[in-house]
């Protein structure tokens, strides 16, 4: 397994991360995390040198840290390193906060966070953060040893991310990036703040949330044409690492054998050189004409008030658009039947626009609007 030593971090720590967000389940039900399969990845990845696993007290309806610490917890304690995340956002109170640490720890089986994050420090987080003075007791518990190394996840933009960099001083900090959100998200822009820094970099959604290995049929086509066994997860895990001031790529795996073709992406890793970035262009172009919304799939916008079931509705209109360009004729009948096999309540038509969805949402999509557009093509595909 490639590793990475950043003199700030002090160890090597595996290139590819072990996230623990997208785990196998029983029945497509988060919280009931099917524990034969996951613990066999997990084995897995041990096996394979991955050192890093991420969660998080709100992954898998605050199942995946109680998964982890019975996963983990059957390996030696310094064969591993733990990263987990204080749910800001749900916070009223410090001692809210103290106590979910303490949980935490509880749940990991463990005495100390080897990387522990503020999640989301989005600007309305960073407030709640400064009110009831949680970085002061973040790193009280790191001079304690409970925390070895302290930082955050964010979706903000460069700007924000300076705030935080010049207001407090952070360890290692986690990002989305991906070729397609270089520019789109400016990733790019964010990678090159925390290198300046000296700030390691952790990585979050370099598959987009799995979008970027099902690419729609002309990103496959560019692709396959420069390299025909390669897979399309391969290139996307590869684009995020080839550059050096990361630390460590989080992939979501959900089945062994993506942990096999990850590890093995891994175990003989090949930097892109300059042509291959030129495909990753191409192909991205392709998946911006197919993918409209950029939504991941990650459920911060869940529960909706009104039922709407959001991501599948922003994912059925993806789809429609994906086929809209390879068979027009046939994309609203198959968009209008997937819309239709939804609940009722799920459909986007129940929206009353109370804008609590965008407030959670990573990639500020404006939800509402584009709830909207499915209503409208709703209608048009009916009539």
């Amino acid at each position: 397994m490639e590793k990475r030593y950043f003199p700030s971090i002090g160890k090597e720590i595996s290139l590819l991360g072990f996230g623990l967000m997208r785990l196998p389940t029983v029945n497509n039900v988060p919280k009931d995390i099917d524990y034969p399969t996951a613990e066999l990845m997990v084995d897995k990845a041990l096996a394979g040198g991955i050192n890093y696993f991420d969660t998080a007290y709100v992954y898998h309806d605050g199942q995946s840290e109680i998964f982890a610490g019975k996963a983990l917890s059957r390996h030696p304690r310094d064969s591993y390193n733990l990263a987990t995340k204080m749910p800001t956002w749900s916070l009223s109170d410090l001692d809210q906060a103290k106590g979910i640490f303490d949980k935490q720890l509880a749940n990991l089986k463990t005495d100390h966070i080897d990387f522990y994050l503020v999640h989301n420090l989005n600007s309305d987080n960073l407030t709640i953060l400064e009110k009831i003075g949680l970085y002061e007791f973040l790193r009280a518990k790191k001079d304690e040893g409970a925390i070895r190394r302290l930082g955050f996840s964010m979706h903000d933009g460069p700007e924000h991310l300076g705030n935080l960099l010049d207001r407090y001083a952070w360890d290692f900090t986690q990002i989305q990036l991906n070729y397609i959100d270089w520019q789109a998200l400016k990733s790019g822009e964010l990678y090159g703040r925390l290198v300046d820094k000296n700030i390691p970099v952790v990585i979050m959604e370099p598959v987009r949330g799995g979008a970027l290995a099902n690419l729609p049929a002309a990103a496959v086509k560019v692709l396959k044409d420069h390299d025909p066994v390669a897979s399309q997860a391969s290139w996307a895990l590869r684009y995020a690492a080839s550059n050096p001031g990361v630390m460590t790529v989080l992939s979501g795996m959900s089945l062994p054998q993506q942990m096999d073709e990850n590890l093995s992406t891994f175990n003989a890793f090949k930097p892109l050189n300059p042509e291959e970035v030129e495909v990753l262009k191409k192909a991205a172009e392709s998946f911006r004409l197919a993918n409209p919304i950029p939504c991941t799939g990650c459920g911060y916008c869940m529960d909706c008030p009104s039922g709407v079931n959001i991501p599948v509705n922003l994912a059925i209109y993806n789809q429609f658009a994906t086929m809209n360009l390879e068979n027009p004729q046939f994309a609203p009948f198959v968009f209008i039947n997937n819309y239709r096999a939804l609940s009722e309540g799920e459909k986007a038509v129940n929206c009353v626009s109370c804008e609590e969805c965008t407030h959670h949402c990573p990639q500020n999509i404006p939800i509402p609007e584009e709830l909207k557009k499915i209503n409208d093509l709703v209608a048009s595909a009916s009539s």
